[in-house]
């Protein structure tokens, strides 16, 4: 099994992000990324993120310490699952439309097409509401 890249932190509440984080899993056959929901206990303490932020955006902690959020943090999973750094280059030259982009569909992702979210399906794997 590959050493993982780094983790993905997404809102296991969410049906499209739980859809999304799936869609990544599937792409990722080397298993370079982890995926954890943001509501995982001590998750906040042992990252430093605050729950502010993970309600706000999805977050990459790279395994060499680098750490985004929003689309450059989807770009970086995305980098790492593919074992390609096309998305990031992407990233690089069409930041402002990507971040746009995001923070759309970041505001309205309780209105879009998902699946049973994580911490529905996974109790176990979050903290209570």
């Amino acid at each position: 099994m590959a050493q993982v890249d780094g983790t993905l932190v997404f809102d296991g509440h969410c049906g499209f992000c739980t859809r999304s984080a799936g869609w990544l899993r599937r792409l990722d056959r080397r298993h370079r990324v982890r995926l954890v929901p943001s509501q995982r206990p001590g998750l906040h303490r042992a990252t430093g993120l605050t729950p502010e932020q993970t309600g706000a955006s999805v977050w990459w902690l790279g395994r060499d310490g680098s750490r985004s959020s929003g689309a450059n943090a989807v770009n970086a999973a995305l980098s790492a699952a593919l074992g390609i750094r096309l998305p990031l280059l992407l990233y690089g030259l069409t930041r402002r439309p990507q971040e746009r982009l995001y923070a759309k569909v970041a505001a309205n992702r309780h209105r879009l097409p998902g699946v049973t979210p994580h911490c529905e399906a996974n109790p176990h794997d979050c903290r209570p509401c």
